[in-house]
């Protein structure tokens, strides 16, 4: 099932448990985004009656917690790390470096002074 699952992705790098967790979030914070920002707009907006405040705040306390932008880590590419991620190429900084002096990178040389 998971080999599936990876075939699917085609992220192009290392695909673990982890990385393919983080897909899912992405894909379903994506789908139910504008939900939760009218859920939020009725839930800030004094003018409308306290029941319809009250529950537009329950349907979004009981939404699936995937669904938050605070649940996407973002994750290096190519080998899976969260740790020190360069955003501008979504790299670890050792991918980063490997990459760079490879000559992989465009744009990307080491300095010199």
């Amino acid at each position: 099932m998971s080999m599936f699952r990876s075939k699917k992705l085609d992220l192009g790098g290392f695909v673990n448990g982890k990385i393919i967790r983080d897909h899912t979030k992405r894909k379903v914070f994506e789908q139910h985004e504008a939900e939760r920002q009218a859920l939020r707009y009725v839930i800030r907006n004094t003018s409308l009656p306290q029941r319809a405040r009250a529950q537009a705040q329950l349907q979004l306390a009981t939404m699936h917690a995937y669904t938050r932008s605070t649940q996407i880590k973002n994750r290096c590419v190519a080998g899976g790390t969260a740790r020190f991620i360069i955003r501008d190429f979504r790299l670890g900084r050792f991918q980063f470096r490997e990459q760079a002096l490879a000559g992989e990178l465009p744009g990307v040389r080491k300095a010199s002074w």
